[in-house]
């Protein structure tokens, strides 16, 4: 399959160079928007471009909402106010509006004003209104409304002309003389119901919807609850402005997964593999000189047990097992908050989810210290010189004493981050790691000393 796509590519980038245009429409004929958008992209700007204005705009405008960021928005810069208008003519308003929003303002108001269908436009513009991470800036405006008053030969006659403009009907709509929503049409009982019975009389009051102001999250932890293919979106009054559908909630998941990711592995902004060096640095770079200082604090930290170091200087080949088990089990910790918080599953009192972390690390640390116990006698003892017993127990008290300050701190948190209006995912990675490790070493020579006594 690889062979058959670099073998198209080749092609193309031929019939490209010699502007042989009828071969280009004939080889991409046929192809899914989202493989010519894939295809594009491992083009040469130039080359995509000269693709994209040479396609028809009913083609064109669905690669484009396809294509990678960093490519549309090249791409888009090219293209005058008055091609991107007619490639937005094409596309449905939540698509077109995605689009609009990338622009800068003053070639926003261009665009606009080069769009014929004037009703198109109006529903763009007020999808801009909305902020894109809201359930009004992820709906879009095509859906089919039926009167609660009208009978079924007359619903069918304008769910027809609905239609018309529509790419694909989900669902049917019912709404009262105020266009608030009641509930949804069945169509097997439009079907099979007598053309003079009103629809107040068929129709399915039973409807989940989500208010124009919710967060996308709160879409998305709905949908899936109900297992929903598609929503409709009510505003303040219950009057019916729009719907989303499944494909606009995963895209928006999937966005938010990656920038998760990226923040609890460092990295601040949202950034890919082909984005320029000076990006990724600015993306990188602020987490790397928070962990530079948390290590600056690490080394203060030990420069004050030296009298240890010198005593027991043994304990110091244990700092890193102690450091990386408290970042580990902080990381986890705060990993499964996070997801929680996320999904909307994390429920009760955080005193009752910090009792249930610190029973699980006691369980786990005692677990793994009476794991180092068995180690230190049969091997530890044999390859390190001064260590004993004694010191055996304090590595292993030290160790379930890290692990449930760590579930502590990876619990509370992102919580308290969440409970602040913050992303908690900015709590895992560096953030938690670097402070566990901090702590840890601390608490472990704290409790040497203690011990051992120096």
């Amino acid at each position: 399959m690889q062979k058959v796509h670099n073998n198209l590519i080749e092609k193309l980038q031929k019939y490209i160079e010699q502007k042989n245009n009828a071969k280009i429409v004939q080889l991409l004929d046929g192809l899914h928007a989202a493989d010519l958008a894939d295809i594009l992209d491992q083009l040469d700007f130039d080359e995509a471009l000269y693709v994209i204005r040479l396609l028809d705009s009913d083609v064109t405008a669905d690669i484009i909402a396809e294509l990678d960021d960093d490519l549309k928005e090249r791409i888009l810069r090219k293209l005058s106010a008055k091609e991107i208008a007619e490639e937005i003519e094409e596309l449905e308003t939540d698509d077109a509006a995605d689009i609009i929003a990338e622009l800068p303002e003053d070639k926003k108001v261009e665009v606009i004003s080069h769009i014929d269908d004037k009703d198109h436009a109006k529903d763009i513009v007020e999808l801009l209104r909305y902020d894109e991470d809201t359930a009004g800036g992820l709906m879009g405006k095509e859906y089919i409304k039926v009167n609660e008053n009208w009978n079924v030969l007359r619903s069918v006659a304008e769910m027809r002309k609905q239609a018309e403009e529509m790419e694909k009907v989900h669902t049917i709509y019912v709404v009262d003389d105020d266009d608030r929503l009641k509930g949804r049409l069945s169509l097997k009982k439009l079907l099979t119901t007598s053309t003079k019975t009103p629809i107040k009389n068929v129709y399915n009051d039973n409807i989940h919807f989500v208010n124009v102001n919710d967060s996308a999250d709160e879409v998305a932890r709905v949908m899936q609850k109900y297992d929903l293919f598609v929503i409709p979106v009510v505003d303040e009054l219950g009057t019916l402005v729009g719907q989303i559908t499944i494909d606009d909630v995963v895209d928006y998941i999937k966005e938010e997964a990656e920038k998760d990711y990226q923040m609890a592995a460092g990295i601040s902004e949202d950034v890919e593999a082909n984005d320029k060096l000076m990006q990724q640095m600015r993306a990188r770079l602020p987490w790397l000189v928070v962990a530079l200082i948390g290590g600056f604090v690490s080394v203060i930290v030990l420069s004050g047990f030296g009298n240890a170091m010198n005593k027991y200087g043994t304990l110091f080949f244990f700092t890193p097992l102690i450091a990386a088990t408290a970042g580990n089990v902080g990381v986890q910790s705060s990993a499964i908050v996070v997801q929680g918080l996320a999904n909307g599953s994390l429920t009760g009192s955080v005193w009752k989810r910090l009792f249930k972390e610190i029973s699980l690390s006691l369980l786990n640390g005692l677990i793994l210290s009476f794991i180092l116990l068995l180690i230190g006698k049969f091997l530890l003892g044999h390859i390190l010189t001064g260590f004993d017993m004694k010191m055996a127990i304090t590595v292993s008290i030290s160790l379930v004493s890290v692990i449930i300050m760590a579930s502590v701190i990876g619990t509370f948190v992102p919580w308290f981050l969440h409970k602040q209006g913050i992303d908690p995912a900015v709590a895992t990675g560096p953030f938690i790691t670097t402070s566990n490790d901090i702590f840890g070493i601390y608490i472990f020579f704290t409790i040497a000393k203690l011990i051992l006594g120096f």
